[in-house]
C-alpha cells in the first residue's frame, strides 16, 4: 500500500464527512496539494470545528473509513484534543483541533476554499500556520510554499 497522501483520499474523506456532517477544513501540506502545490505528503491533516456534536460526528465518520479507534483515541477527539494523531487505519490521519497561528475555525472557514467539494484552508492560513508551529520542516518547506501561494494568487487574479 503506497502510504502518500493522495487526492482520492481526500475525496473519500470529504464524502464521508459531508453524509455525517463533520465540519473541518484540509489544512497542511495535504491542503496545499488538493489547491495545487507539487509536492507529496505522508498523512491528511484535518482542521476539525472543536464543538461536542462535531466531534461525536467525526468518531462515527472516522468509524466510516475504516478507522478502528481506541478508546483513548476516541476520548481525545471526543473532547478535542488539540493535535491526535491516527497512524493504524486506512491511512495517516492527523486531526488538528487548535492550529498554530489560526484564532479560530470560524475564521478560517470564512477564508476557505472550495475545491470539488472539498473544503481546504486558504493557502495563506496554511503558511500562517507553518510559521506559527516553526518547526524545521516546516521552516523549510515556507520559501515553496510561498511562491507557490504567488503562483496560485496570480491564477486566481489576486495580485
Amino acid at each position: 500500500m503506497d502510504s502518500r497522501f493522495d487526492y482520492r483520499q481526500a475525496t473519500e474523506i470529504a464524502a464521508v464527512f459531508r453524509s455525517h456532517g463533520v465540519r473541518y477544513l484540509f489544512i497542511g501540506k495535504s491542503g496545499a496539494i488538493i489547491l495545487g502545490y507539487p509536492d507529496t505528503t505522508q498523512d491528511a491533516d484535518i482542521f476539525v470545528e472543536k464543538t461536542t456534536e462535531n466531534c461525536q460526528a467525526l468518531v462515527a465518520a472516522l468509524a466510516k473509513l475504516g478507522f478502528p479507534l481506541t478508546p483513548e483515541h476516541r476520548a481525545e477527539i471526543e473532547r478535542g484534543k488539540d493535535f491526535v494523531q491516527l497512524r493504524y487505519g486506512p491511512f495517516d490521519l492527523d486531526l488538528v483541533f487548535a492550529p498554530d497561528g489560526i484564532e479560530t475555525f470560524a475564521e478560517a472557514e470564512q477564508r476557505a476554499i472550495l475545491v470539488e467539494g472539498i473544503p481546504v484552508c486558504h493557502i495563506d492560513d496554511i503558511i500562517r500556520s507553518k510559521e506559527a508551529a516553526g518547526r524545521v520542516k516546516d521552516r523549510e518547506s515556507l520559501p515553496r510554499l510561498k511562491a507557490f501561494r504567488q503562483w496560485w494568487m496570480e491564477r486566481r487574479g489576486v495580485k
